[in-house]
């Protein structure tokens, strides 16, 4: 079976440091970088990989730990020829 990940949400403390991290030191491009309700919200992911994306998330998000988005299509059965 193959998974597709499609965001991943990962937790941080600090949007400058985690923003320097992924896009100097990883390289990765960064795709939103947006301000609200005094959160900052970041994507960021390889520029060859469009369709997946890493989320920096703001503690107050109120999510713990880190999660992963996957199409339910992924887990659909497959029928073998």
């Amino acid at each position: 079976m193959d998974i597709t990940i499609h965001a991943s949400f990962l937790p941080h403390n600090d949007p400058d440091a985690a923003l320097a991290f992924y896009r100097d030191i990883l390289g990765f491009e960064v795709r939103n970088d947006v301000g609200y309700g005094g959160m900052r919200w970041i994507t960021v992911g390889p520029a060859d990989r469009p369709g997946m994306s890493i989320v920096p998330e703001p503690p107050a998000a109120g999510a713990a730990g880190c999660r992963l988005v996957v199409p339910a299509a992924d887990f659909a059965p497959r029928r073998s020829s």
